[in-house]
Formats: C-alpha cells, structure tokens, sequence
C-alpha cells in the first residue's frame, strides 16, 4: 500500500502481489502518510482546513475523526493501546486521542523550525514511553521524554521523513533528499549505511518512509519529486545490501512518500 503525492493524484493505493490495484482512495486534503491497521482499516493524517486524523474501512466510509486545532497535521500512528499519536505542527508537539477524542497527553517536540508545514512528520512512540519524532524541515530526528525533554538527537540529516527504533537500541533513519538510510547509535555513530552507490538502479531521490520487516529487512519508500519516470518508487533490501524487489511502475504512479508491506508475518 503506498500514498502518492505530488503531481500524479493525492491517493492511497493497495497492490496485490502481481502489481496491480486492488483498492483505491481518494484522500480528502493533503495527506503523505498512512498506517495500516491489523483489521483491514487505514489511518491517515490530512492537513487541510479542518485538519486532522480519520481512519477509513475498507468501503470508504470514516470510523474515526479527530480534528485538530493547529495549522497542519501530516503525520499520526495507531498505538497498541487503541489510542492515536498525531504530529501536530504550529505549535510543534505530538498529541495522544483515545477512541473518543479525548486528548490524554500532550508532548512538545522541540525544532528549530518556524514554518509549520516542515516541523514535523512521523512520529513513534517508544517501549519506554518517550516519542521518536522526525523534523523534516531542520533535517533532525529526536527522541523526548513526558515533558518534551530531548533524551537523545541526531541532527545531521535532509528532510528528515521517518525514524524507526530498532530492537538493538539503534535508530534508522530516513535521510531525505541525502539519499540515504543510516542506523546510528545512541552515541551517534554510523553503524550501517544505504546510498546510491549500493543500487543505482534504485535511482535514490527523497528516502520518505521505512518499514523494518520481521525477516530484519528493511521497506524504503523513495520519493521521486523531480525525478518521476525514473528508479523506484519503493523497495526491500536486506542488511547485506541485496535488493529483494523493487515497486517501479510509472504509468500507475508519478511519485509516492509513504509505503507499507501489509501482513507482514
């Protein structure tokens, strides 16, 4: 499943195995970042007026809408508790809602940025309670604490889409328009790198998204916003490097920010 975005539709796309559309839907403003749910239903952040976070069955019709007060929201998660993490952005913070609405805690996110479309964008919540955040606009990836204290950082990124924590106390990181994804540590070394060098035919552009798959590998979204007709939109790779598949389609899709492997197992 991926979102596109950009100069093809704004829409969330479901592929079968053989590449070709099994379910289509149309978002109702700007949205580039989706999470699929174990039921079948999809949870999206849209950041037009109003904006938000709803969550749609498989006919379309809207099961959950929480509706923001701040500027924009483009990025949200469905938690293990039932309760949806948002990325509201203008003030820059990460919100927890329960089923109905209710507002359970509010984290602020700190960045440097003060335009709020680029403050932030996905954003997970950790085993130990803290918030992983991506700032795009500063290109900074942060982890905080309750109160919004910055536990841990790393601030020497592009565009910064997603960031995901690995079981192995690591950080992988989407690096944007640098082409790249890194796992650091929490000292902030480089432990293992992915670039244009590894797979050229990957035609590298705007690493958007990552998923880690439970066979260790890794699912990359990669936006190809000024690049559209060439490379792949989406691929798995393996820690060795080797590329599994790669998602190239054209004619489907011009380009595309977020992608999920669904049913992982």
């Amino acid at each position: 499943m991926f979102a596109e975005y950009g100069k093809g539709p704004n829409r969330l796309v479901e592929l079968g195995a053989d590449g070709k559309v099994t379910w289509e839907h149309k978002f109702p403003s700007t949205a580039v970042i989706f999470d699929a749910l174990p039921n079948g239903h999809v949870i999206y952040a849209y950041g037009g007026k109003p904006t938000g976070v709803q969550e749609i069955d498989r006919d379309h019709k809207v099961i959950w809408n929480y509706e923001s007060k701040c500027p924009q929201v483009l990025g949200s998660r469905r938690l293990p508790n039932g309760n949806t993490l948002l990325a509201e952005q203008g003030p820059c913070r990460a919100v927890e809602v329960d089923k109905d609405g209710k507002v359970v805690r509010t984290t602020p996110l700190t960045t440097t940025e003060k335009g709020y479309h680029l403050q932030v964008r996905n954003v997970h919540k950790l085993a130990n309670g803290n918030v992983l955040a991506a700032h795009e606009g500063e290109g900074a990836v942060r982890e905080v604490d309750a109160d919004g204290k910055v536990v841990w950082e790393y601030a020497k990124v592009e565009n910064a889409g997603e960031a995901v924590r690995l079981a192995n106390g690591n950080t992988l990181i989407a690096c944007g328009t640098q082409k790249r994804i890194i796992e650091v540590t929490p000292k902030g070394e480089v432990a293992w790198e992915f670039g244009p060098k590894d797979a050229p035919e990957l035609n590298l552009t705007w690493i958007s998204s990552l998923q880690v798959l439970k066979n260790g590998n890794y699912v990359v979204g990669n936006f190809l916003r000024g690049q559209e007709g060439k490379g792949a939109h989406a691929f798995e790779v393996t820690r060795g490097k080797k590329v599994v598949w790669m998602f190239a389609d054209h004619k489907l899709a011009q380009s595309i920010t977020t992608v999920r492997v669904l049913g992982d197992k």
